[in-house]
């Protein structure tokens, strides 16, 4: 066989070639099957009639239509794209994505900016009415159940950098600032070293109510998982313990604690429940309902979420919670009688297995859907601005996390690079068999397999 040499490869492109000599290649399983699941549940007509109302007739320059605008976003979380530039470039490099959008060869693609003016011109709740047409199918394949609902938030990095901190009152940058410090401290010019160890010395300097970042006034200074300080958004979800689907995305500010933010996740997450009964006895009247019929009756949550008022909360909202108590010492509950009566009600709940129960499962599935939607889905840190924006982005990637449940549940994986993983393993588990069967036929006996960091000895 001759070696080709790229020399000889370099050619003038012809200016017309024949559809029948293009190299064509087969659909994406995983994407191929996702769409006969969304063909099958009528998305593309769902989202037209959701989102006609933004568009005035047949006159004007022709838009990307809903379809493509929501496709593309699931294709951030099951692809881990972090940035709507990068959607815009994947698409137009990849062939099997085009087939999951419906663009031939001799289309172009979306660009970037096409995304980015849909995204303005879609509101927050069209966005949740997305989120929630895909609760829909969950609730019709049974992996909704919506009676044991886990909180838990996160913190996301945001588009935002501490060094262009303006004071809230008079929009005084950091360094201009500090130098003022500087000079109340008896140094006329101050080196950056200096005023960098001025600034370490100091206690309290990064007061949410004294700064704010004026590209991104929605950001607040917080600390991070990994200790380091950002700015950064509060993200909080509410998860259906039977199955680990996603009930609600809320996003909030990252200097809001946990017993604040408590409230607004489980309206929504108790809203969401209320509507999939609405849809279920409107779609299947006479079937056995999947769907708990009282709506969320227990709220399983971290320590981070108890107080006296939070827990009074969500008895007051007709649930039951499963709560741990930090240790604070002996209260004062003078004058908080029924405080007190849901406190002690909650601390005995607690103690009981079931609460251990939940407890476990609320670690395994919450972290779970972080890990899905942050880590691997390549959004723990954001690429737009405005908690608008941003909560629009988080509610798509939260639907693709849910329509992975389906995936999962129709074809044994939910995301597309796990598919190939599947395969290769198939692959090794064909591997070993032959050789197992081969020691057989040549000793007459098998062999042990030992796994040594990575190796496989015989």
């Amino acid at each position: 066989m001759a070696m080709g040499t790229r020399k000889k490869r370099e050619r003038q492109e012809d200016l017309w070639v024949a559809r029948s000599e293009i190299v064509g290649t087969p659909a994406h399983a995983f994407y191929d099957r996702l769409n006969k699941v969304l063909d099958q549940h009528h998305f593309d007509r769902s989202m037209e009639r959701l989102c006609r109302r933004y568009y005035k007739g047949p006159l004007g320059r022709p838009s990307i239509t809903p379809g493509v605008y929501f496709r593309s976003l699931l294709l951030g979380y099951f692809e881990g794209i972090d940035s709507e530039r990068r959607i815009a470039w994947q698409l137009a490099d990849s062939l099997s994505m085009r087939k999951f959008l419906g663009y031939a060869l001799t289309e172009e693609t979306p660009d970037h900016s096409s995304f980015s003016r849909t995204r303005r011109l879609y509101s927050v709740e069209t966005h949740r009415a997305v989120f929630r047409w895909v609760l829909k199918i969950l609730c019709e394949e049974g992996l909704v159940e919506g009676k044991t609902v886990s909180i838990d938030a996160t913190t996301l990095e945001a588009n935002a950098a501490m060094r262009s901190l303006v004071r809230r009152d008079n929009s005084q940058k950091y360094e201009d600032y500090l130098k003022e410090l500087a000079k109340a401290a008896g140094m006329d010019n101050p080196t950056r070293e200096q005023l960098a160890r001025l600034d370490r010395k100091r206690k309290k300097k990064g007061s949410n109510k004294e700064w704010k970042n004026p590209y991104e006034p929605d950001a607040r200074i917080a600390k991070m998982k990994d200790g380091s300080t950002h700015l950064a958004h509060k993200a909080e979800h509410a998860v259906d313990l039977s199955s680990g689907a996603l009930l609600a995305v809320t996003l909030q500010g990252a200097d809001q604690g946990d017993t604040t933010t408590l409230r607004q996740t489980l309206v929504e997450a108790g809203e969401a429940v209320a509507e999939l009964i609405e849809h279920e006895a409107e779609t299947a009247p006479a079937e056995e309902p999947k769907v708990n019929l009282g709506g969320v009756e227990e709220v399983v949550a971290d320590k981070g979420y108890h107080s006296g008022p939070a827990v009074q909360y969500v008895n007051a909202a007709g649930c039951r919670s499963y709560i741990p108590e930090p240790d604070r010492g002996r209260r004062n509950w003078k004058g908080k009688k029924d405080e007190q009566k849901q406190v002690y009600a909650n601390r005995r709940r607690v103690r009981g297995a079931r609460s251990k129960r939940l407890q476990r499962k609320r670690t395994e599935l919450t972290e779970r859907s972080m890990a899905h939607m942050y880590e691997t889905g390549a959004m723990r840190r954001v690429h737009l601005k405005g908690r608008k924006n941003i909560l629009k982005r988080l509610l798509v990637h939260a639907g693709g996390f849910n329509l992975a449940l389906i995936m999962r549940k129709l074809v044994g994986v939910g995301k597309p690079r796990r598919l190939q993983g599947a395969l290769a393993h198939i692959f090794a588990c064909i591997d070993w068999f032959l050789l197992y069967t081969w020691s057989v036929l040549r000793t007459g006996s098998g062999f042990n397999i030992a796994r040594t960091e990575g190796t496989v000895t015989l």
